[in-house]
Order: C-alpha cells, then sequence, then structure tokens
C-alpha cells in the first residue's frame, strides 16, 4: 500500500447511546475483509464483556481497514468506534482530536437525543467534515424524512447528501464507504519533519506492558527509534509498531496520518499521560501538539474493601484499572468505621457503577461503597478556599463564610406529551428554567440544576416518568453560592464519618429520617437500646431507636412479695445503663451497603 497521504481517511463514528454505532461498525469491517464472516462476532470492536452484556461502548477502538473504492485507488480507512453515554465523552473528546472527520449516526425510528448534540458540537469544535447517517432504515417504525428534517432543524446540518443504511442487514454500506472516500478529508502531515505523534490511549498488556494508541502527525515512527514523551521527558527504545486490523499487526513503521501502537517496555501508565506528544529523542520537536483537556472527575466516593487484607489488592487494582482508564482519580483515605480505603473521582455515575463492576469482576474483590457526592467549594472567613471531596473533611461551622456548589446545564429532550412530568421533576432538584423549543412534537428544554441533585437518581427517575423516551446530557458550567449543611448519623451517639453527606438545608431532615429508619432494620439488636440520630451540628434532625434485646430475669420469682421483683429489674436497668456506656455497636458491612444505598430511593 502506498505511504501517501491522500489515500488516507481518518474518521470517528458518534451517536447517542443504542443508535448502532458498534454495529455499524461490524458492517464496515466485515464488508472491507478486515475480518473474515468466521471471525465476525457482534460488536467486534466491545472487547470488555461488560460493553458486550449492557449493549454499551465504554473505551473507544480503533481499526485500520483497506478499502479499494470505485476510483480504483486503494485507501486506508482509520475507523474510531466511539462511546455515546454523557460519562464517556472524555473518551469521545480524544478520539475526535485524532481525526479529521466524524459520521453521525442517527436512529431513523428514533431521531435526535442529546448526547448526539453534545457530540455532535463536540466534532464541530474540532472543525470535522461530517457525513449524517440514518441507522436501522429497515425497521417498520423508521422516518427517514422525519429525522433529516430534524437533524436540518436541531443540529443545522445539511442532509440532501445524508446515507441511508442498515448496521443489522449492511443495507448501505457500500454507498457509505464511497461517501466516506469523497467527502472527509485527507490528514496532513510532513514525512521529513521531526517526528511528532499525539498520544491517544494507553492501557496494560501483561505480556507487552504498557500499549500505546497514537496518531502519527509529522515525521516516521520506526521501530528501534528512542522516543520521547514531552510532558516529563521521560525516553524509551519501541519494541514494536502495529496496527489494528482489527487484530493487532505488526509493522515496520506509522507515516505520517497513521493511526496504531506502539510497545517500548513502559511499565508504568502513569508515564504515558494521555494527550502528551512524542518525539525522536536524537532529533526532538520544538514545541508539543495541541493536547486535549485533562478529564475533570466530578463525582466521589469511598471504596473499601469489606475484609481489610485486601487493602494491598485493590491498590494494586486501582493502579491497574488506572492504566486502561486515564479519567479515573484516586488517593488513600483512613475511615475510623470502614478501615483503610481509597476516595475516587469519576466523570459521572455510569463510569463510577462501570468502575466499581470491573475491579469486582476482574480482581474478585468484595467493596463498600459510601454514597456518591461531589465537590463542593467551601470559603472560610479568613478568605482561604477549600476543595471539599468527602463530607467527614468538613471544616468548623463557624470558619465558614459560604459554601458553593457545581452548577449543570442540563438538555433534555423528550416527547411533548412528557413536558409536564419533565418540568416537575427539574423543579423539584432546585432546577432553573434556562429555554424551552420545540421541533416537530419534540421538546427540548434546558435546565441550569445543582449537580448534586443528578448524581443521584435523576436519570432512572427521567426514564421512568418519561418510559424511557426521555435523553439527557449535561456539562458542569460554574459553582454557586447554596445553603448547604452536613447532616452527620450518630450510632449510639458515636458520629459514623462514612455515613456523612451534604445537602440542601431544605432536605436534610427528609434525607436523615430515611438513614435512621433504614439503619433501623439493618443494625442487630444489642442486649441494649441503641438510638440513631441524624444531625446537624449539635441539633438532632431525626431519631430512630432499636429497642434492647430482653432478659427475663423474674422467670425464676414465683410468689411472694412484689419488691423482689422490682428489685431485680432495677439491677438488670443499672447493668443496661452500664453496659451503654461501654458496649460496642456491631454494624455489620451489609447494613453499610443498605444504608449507603439509601441515594438510589
Amino acid at each position: 500500500m502506498t505511504n501517501k497521504v491522500d489515500l488516507i481517511r481518518n474518521f470517528a463514528i458518534i451517536a447517542h447511546i443504542d443508535h448502532g454505532k458498534s454495529t455499524l461498525a461490524d458492517r464496515i469491517i466485515e464488508f472491507t475483509g478486515g475480518l473474515e464472516k468466521r471471525e465476525m462476532q457482534e460488536q467486534i470492536l466491545d472487547s470488555m464483556d461488560i460493553e458486550r452484556e449492557r449493549g454499551i461502548t465504554i473505551k473507544a477502538q480503533t481499526v485500520r481497514l483497506s478499502y479499494n473504492a470505485k476510483d480504483g485507488k486503494t485507501y486506508q480507512l482509520n475507523l474510531m468506534d466511539t462511546p455515546g453515554h454523557v460519562d464517556f465523552s472524555y473518551e469521545v473528546s480524544r478520539s475526535l482530536a485524532s481525526c479529521e472527520g466524524s459520521l453521525l449516526v442517527v436512529d431513523a425510528t428514533q431521531g435526535v437525543e442529546a448526547q448526539t448534540l453534545a457530540n455532535v458540537y463536540m466534532a464541530i469544535e474540532n472543525n470535522h467534515e461530517i457525513i449524517p447517517v440514518l441507522n436501522k432504515i429497515d425497521l417498520p417504525s423508521a422516518d427517514p424524512e422525519r429525522v433529516k428534517q430534524q437533524i436540518e432543524d436541531v443540529i443545522g446540518l445539511d442532509t440532501a447528501n445524508a446515507i441511508e443504511t442498515s448496521g443489522k442487514s449492511g443495507l448501505g454500506v457500500p454507498d457509505l464507504l464511497e461517501a466516506i472516500v469523497k467527502d472527509l478529508p485527507a490528514p496532513k502531515g510532513n514525512e521529513d519533519a521531526p517526528l511528532k505523534a499525539l498520544l491517544i490511549d494507553s492501557w496494560y498488556d501483561a505480556y507487552l506492558g504498557v500499549i500505546i494508541l497514537i496518531r502519527v502527525k509529522d515525521g516516521v515512527l520506526r521501530k528501534k527509534t528512542q522516543i520521547r514523551m514531552m510532558s516529563n521527558n521521560a525516553t524509551y527504545l519501541v519494541d514494536k509498531v502495529g496496527i489494528f486490523t482489527p487484530k493487532m499487526k505488526d509493522v515496520d513503521a506509522l507515516y505520517p496520518g497513521e493511526m496504531g501502537f506502539i510497545t517500548a517496555s513502559i511499565k508504568s501508565v502513569s508515564d504515558c499521560s494521555v494527550g502528551d506528544t512524542i518525539t525522536d529523542n536524537k532529533t526532538p520537536a520544538l514545541e508539543a501538539l495541541a493536547g486535549f483537556k485533562p478529564s475533570v472527575p466530578v463525582v466521589f466516593c469511598s471504596i473499601f474493601p469489606v475484609d481489610s487484607s485486601e487493602y494491598e489488592t485493590l491498590k494494586d487494582a486501582l493502579a491497574k484499572l488506572k492504566l486502561n482508564d486515564a479519567s479515573i482519580d484516586y488517593q488513600n483515605e483512613n475511615s475510623a468505621a470502614l478501615g483503610l480505603g481509597f476516595r475516587c473521582g469519576f466523570l459521572g455515575l455510569l463510569h463510577m457503577e462501570i468502575i466499581q463492576e470491573r475491579l469486582g469482576r476482574e480482581f474478585d474483590l468484595d467493596l463498600i461503597t459510601t454514597a456518591p457526592s461531589v465537590a463542593y467549594k467551601i470559603h472560610l472567613s479568613n478568605g482561604d478556599v477549600l476543595d471539599l471531596h468527602n463530607p467527614a473533611d468538613m471544616p468548623d461551622p463557624s470558619r465558614i463564610a459560604f459554601i458553593e456548589e457545581p452548577m449543570v446545564k442540563a438538555t433534555i429532550l423528550v416527547p411533548d406529551t412528557y413536558l409536564g412530568a419533565v418540568l416537575k421533576l427539574c423543579n423539584e432538584r432546585r432546577g432553573n428554567q434556562i429555554e424551552l423549543t420545540y421541533a416537530g412534537n419534540r421538546a427540548m428544554v434546558v435546565y441550569e440544576i445543582p449537580l448534586n441533585e443528578i448524581v443521584f437518581d435523576f436519570y432512572d427517575r427521567l426514564k421512568s416518568i418519561t418510559s424511557g423516551y426521555a435523553s439527557f446530557d449535561y456539562e458542569i458550567t460554574e459553582y454557586k453560592e447554596s445553603d448547604l449543611v452536613k447532616v452527620q448519623i450518630l450510632i449510639n451517639e458515636e458520629a459514623v464519618d462514612a455515613l456523612a453527606f451534604l445537602c440542601h438545608k431544605t432536605q436534610a431532615e427528609t434525607r436523615g429520617r430515611q438513614i435512621c429508619e433504614r439503619l433501623k432494620d439493618l443494625i442487630p439488636r444489642h442486649l441494649f437500646k441503641i438510638p440513631i440520630q441524624a444531625a446537624i451540628g449539635g441539633r438532632v434532625i431525626a431519631r430512630e431507636t432499636i429497642s434492647a434485646m430482653r432478659k427475663d430475669v423474674t422467670a425464676k420469682c414465683y410468689g411472694g412479695d412484689a419488691t423482689r421483683k422490682r428489685k431485680l429489674l432495677d439491677k438488670q436497668k443499672k447493668g443496661k445503663l452500664r453496659m451503654r456506656q461501654f458496649g460496642k455497636v456491631e454494624v455489620p458491612q451489609s447494613a453499610f451497603i443498605e444504608a449507603l444505598r439509601i441515594g438510589d430511593q
């Protein structure tokens, strides 16, 4: 194959979750002969079990295909399949930075969704040429004309040349490949310039060490090249250069405009920061490529091993996952109730759920996870500003001037029949309506809502009140002052830091009462009364009491004077008081797990 840059096309597939990106990628791979029919399986680019089970893409994947076009030339197509869920938009931004064009896949039965919009705007920011693709065209409920009109109205893209396809049957795939070759621009690059390659992703392989996915912008990257990472000046000798077809295949070199992988006996993925520029150590480039913004975690929770002896295993597991997913952020934490663990930052709730599941599956760990919370800014009366990720670390209220919480701009697309229920939900969650527009029979509503209100069960509630028809996307906009309080949970008058949480003053009592009621059913009875209280500072706002187990001390007193019984009962009462002072309340691990699920209710 020639290495001429004008025969290369780098493109990403962007769409809302479940609009058929991965299935369409399967058909493109099959049509261009990337894999034989017998080697194909559904969602070939979704390599993790969890991706297949849930039918979602989590990691962006790349594949190089060879396509013989109608003009007689053989083109090299570098395809990137990107995730569609809001939590993985960081993966999407990395993929788009390494491509020149995008296929915008829209389900011909459902139309434009909120995440479609977010990803399209990201592609436009990267100056991409965009080809609209209507998928699932063979379904009886498909309405291509309505969806084309919607793309023009909502996104503003011309759909005169939109390609109609079916990811299931392969209908329209040949036309799509021709459109990619004709309409998408070739990459630019100079083979004789100093080496510049963008580090798109890295992951750990037990045999090869760290594998780095790169896109070469200028120069040529060959085996045995001494490379340098421009962010930290670390140098390595390249052992292996290759491409994904989607099987791994070794090549001699990667040329400008090409995507592929390298290995260089790198032990730690922390040396490979995503968005970094790789250059030749002997003749380095003078300036780095414009990388992409580092990921900013928005949801935080603490993770503890159920068995404290598994702490080191959890530490290693997180380090390995960090290798595979650069957007996880974690640091050590020590809790009086739960022992040693880690405070972790995630890009969203689905991201948090996926990481927990991967820790359980891939490393066989039993974990306790605290309720998710967001990062607040605490302004102290002396003028200092603290970032608070964990409610247990909140300073004394007398030192606090005010607290700011993160706000998000939430875009919801919903059929107009469900609009009333959606507006009610957003207003309940302290939302502030910014705009409301219509495209046909669908409404697009934009709200400003505190992130804290979205973190718990907003998405599930939205799906249930709209029968699954609403789509939702959000981006963090700013921090705003808010009347927030820290609610402590006291068990037998001792504060349990793992159960502390921050919430708005108006909701403190309801949430506190919910947790107290839940704990009353979860903590086993002891030989003495156990009070469970929710308190703001020194003021108790909710209380439940677990009654004591009682031994019948008067069983041996039959007949005789009633004062004998009274005397025994008084003696028992004193003993119970003493026991309550010195007695330790054993809170089972399962009680923590169940109580912390209160956020999902």
